[in-house]
């Protein structure tokens, strides 16, 4: 038996298109570019970016409908930034700055900003080989954990 809360196969279509977005922009894409996309009503879209939200596919700002994180796509600038060719995005963490260029199946150069401020670690991907500056990568929390407080992880 079915519910509304339930994922359906449109909703996976929407994720899919939400991830191709991303890649191809470096953001993600609109409620409206999303229901242009789809040809179909943006109530629609809504109601699907808050199932997959709800069932932890993407993670929407606090309070609204835009699309801060799919993972490992952060759609606000952050101390991550991955460098992919001639595309530059976010990543939301250590863990998905790694994620990007995996997930790309491309060479990447990562910037990582110490938390401490003091300056940035710089790490190549290259043919799925991790090569850095030195330091250190640091989890804050436990992987359990990181669905508690999402934008602190």
């Amino acid at each position: 038996m079915s519910n509304e809360n339930d994922v359906n196969a449109l909703d996976l279509q929407i994720r899919h298109f939400v991830y191709q977005h991303f890649v191809r922009e470096a953001r993600p894409p609109s409620v409206a570019e999303t229901a242009v996309h789809f040809h179909l009503p943006e109530t629609t879209i809504k109601n699907s970016y808050q199932r997959l939200h709800d069932n932890h596919f993407f993670f929407l700002e606090p309070g609204t409908l835009d699309i801060r994180m799919a993972n490992p796509f952060s759609a606000l600038p952050t101390k991550f930034r991955v460098q992919v060719g001639h595309v530059a995005y976010w990543a939301n963490c250590a863990w998905d700055m790694l994620g990007i260029p995996a997930a790309l199946h491309q060479d990447a150069v990562i910037e990582a900003e110490y938390e401490d401020g003091g300056g940035t670690a710089v790490f190549i991907i290259t043919n799925g080989q991790l090569h850095h500056s030195g330091g250190v990568i640091h989890f804050p929390l436990p992987v359990q954990q990181w669905y508690d407080d999402l934008i602190l992880t």
